[in-house]
């Protein structure tokens, strides 16, 4: 007996895995909007759904050496540029277009300082 979902389950994890391929291909085109961490998502949700899906995920020329390097826990240096800089970019845009309460701003801040704190600590690839 194997470990692959049957049924509703791997037709579920091949649905969102190609909701999260979308929304990583309009992060590829939309500015401030990340397309890698949707397609780690995508890679998760294919990894238990179809092996086909995920292969192709994997072996994408453009995509699946970002995802590959991840796994490793490691991203390239521009990957860390980046990522830290339009992740602070867009809440900074966040915090002066909406101007949120002190508390949710001390929020975004906060994630803003730990997610760059884990991607620093990734290894350089």
């Amino acid at each position: 007996m194997t470990n692959e979902p049957k049924g509703f389950s791997k037709s579920l994890h091949i649905f969102l895995g190609l909701f999260f391929v979308g929304l990583g291909f309009a992060g590829i085109v939309l500015p401030l909007m990340p397309g890698t961490v949707f397609f780690i998502i995508a890679a998760y949700f294919y990894a238990r759904g179809s092996k086909r899906f995920y292969n192709w995920l994997m072996n994408h020329p453009s995509i699946g050496l970002h995802i590959r390097n991840y796994q490793a826990g490691k991203i390239t240096l521009k990957g860390k540029i980046i990522s830290i800089s339009s992740m602070s970019i867009a809440i900074l845009v966040s915090i002066f277009l909406i101007g949120p309460p002190l508390w949710v701003t001390l929020i975004l801040i906060a994630c803003n300082l730990g997610v760059s704190i884990y991607i620093l600590r990734l290894k350089t690839a």
